[in-house]
């Protein structure tokens, strides 16, 4: 079973691309970060979330993460996810 507090543990400070899973094992969301950690968890700590981050965090059931060596990778590899599986929650 899918625990977020475990899942955030293991996320290294680097540059990467997070993939957000729903129930059916469906890409939800796709994003890039500076740091996984960080913004990877900014999702999970933020008190004045807005409306569509509390769907898109209710949605979560898994949570999967690919590390790359810049922060230009990352924007590269989320922008072929995205156009590659058109996550529900990427606008």
């Amino acid at each position: 079973m899918f625990n977020i507090e475990e899942e955030l543990k293991k996320l290294p400070g680097k540059p990467g691309v997070y993939i957000m899973h729903g129930e059916k094992d469906e890409i939800i969301y796709v994003g890039k970060a500076k740091d996984l950690k960080k913004r990877v968890s900014s999702y999970f700590n933020k008190t004045d979330k807005s409306v569509k981050v509390q769907a898109l965090v209710k949605h979560i059931a898994d949570l999967k993460y690919i590390v790359v060596n810049t922060e230009n990778d990352a924007l590269l590899l989320e922008n072929n996810l995205i156009k590659q599986y058109q996550p529900r929650y990427n606008i």
